[in-house]
């Protein structure tokens, strides 16, 4: 929910959505925390559920519905939802739902952490299909990270006071470094938001502990349930092992491979080498020394647009991960990203 304000489904994506499964015998808004996010987790009279995402623009629509159709089949069944029906004068996607709780919400055991990163790669890379990419993917691709790094300069005059000249500079040279890099990265069908909160993990974790009432972003799947705390004196299962599948496909388009990676290196990653290496170890391949270069670069670029956006939009997590990256990249060897 949005503010603390639950979004009603509106008469129109009901009628449209009872149409396709049915009667709804329950709805619930499932939306993130932000005014642009419109979701809603629906069950159906016989028990099913869905979610109802109307996008927030034609273009998160376009690629959403394209990515559903053409590189999220190949994840695997289960391993993300199904595209069941979609609206384009509603911008409206009804998707199946994929159990799990997203990895970001959950206290998961070193084990279990590392094996949620390890299939998060080995989904990503089929995700990927760099060896099926059409031609106009290819050259989508290129224009892309020129786009990205093109943007540094408006993303820069809008953080205006939020940036220190030397981080400035900083952005400045990683958009010169990636122009020079465009045509050594590997192109792929991206997912585009890869991050922890995208990720849902199936399997026995301790949730993560929050003050009383205060909302968790994402949504829970059906059936799933975390156990609590042991009691004292009782040693906790060893728990099962646990599947992942990911969620959220409307930032997903043709980009060059590493774009996937920045959101990781930029947060769970940090200090975590051991989930870093089980990413790659399930992506099949470690980065290439373009990629290497790229990484820490794009990471710069992300940040700047982080401080754009974030403070003008109330949301202070992204502002947040904007001012840790340059402060990692200004003190740290640029070399702790990879």
């Amino acid at each position: 929910m949005s503010h603390g304000h639950a979004k009603p489904l509106p008469p129109s994506l009901r009628e449209w959505a009872e149409r396709v499964v049915g009667p709804l015998s329950a709805v619930q808004d499932a939306s993130h925390p932000r005014e642009s996010s419109r979701v809603w987790d629906v069950t159906d009279s016989r028990g099913r559920r869905f979610f109802i995402k109307q996008s927030a623009s034609a273009s998160f629509y376009e690629r959403e519905t394209f990515g559903y159709q053409s590189a999220v089949p190949a994840l695997g069944f289960g391993r993300a939802p199904r595209l069941v029906e979609t609206d384009a004068r509603q911008l409206a996607l009804l998707l199946t739902a994929v159990p799990g709780t997203p990895v970001s919400r959950l206290a998961l055991p070193a084990p279990e952490h590392r094996s949620a990163h390890r299939q998060f790669g080995a989904l990503l890379r089929r995700l990927h299909g760099t060896d099926k990419m059409p031609g106009a993917g290819r050259r989508e691709a290129r224009t892309a990270l020129e786009r990205l790094a093109d943007d540094a300069e408006t993303h820069l005059a809008r953080a205006t006071g939020l940036m220190s000249e030397s981080r400035r500079a900083l952005v400045r040279r990683s958009a010169d470094h990636v122009r020079k890099l465009t045509d050594l990265l590997a192109p792929a069908h991206i997912h585009g938001d890869a991050q922890e909160r995208n990720a849902l993990w199936t399997g026995p974790a301790l949730p993560e502990q929050r003050t009383p009432g205060q909302r968790t972003p994402g949504r829970q799947a059906p059936g799933q349930r975390t156990p609590g705390q042991p009691a004292p004196g009782r040693q906790a299962p060893r728990p099962a092992p646990g599947q992942l599948a990911v969620i959220d496909f409307e930032r997903s388009r043709y980009a060059p491979a590493v774009q996937d990676f920045v959101r990781l290196a930029c947060g769970p990653w940090q200090g975590r080498g051991d989930l870093r290496a089980a990413f790659f170890h399930g992506y099949g391949r470690p980065l290439t020394d373009a990629e290497r270069q790229a990484l820490p670069c794009l990471a710069a670029l992300d940040a700047a647009s982080c401080l754009a956006y974030g403070p003008d939009h109330g949301e202070h997590d992204v502002t947040a991960r904007g001012l840790r990256t340059l402060a990692r990249l200004e003190n740290g060897p640029w070399e702790t990203f990879v």
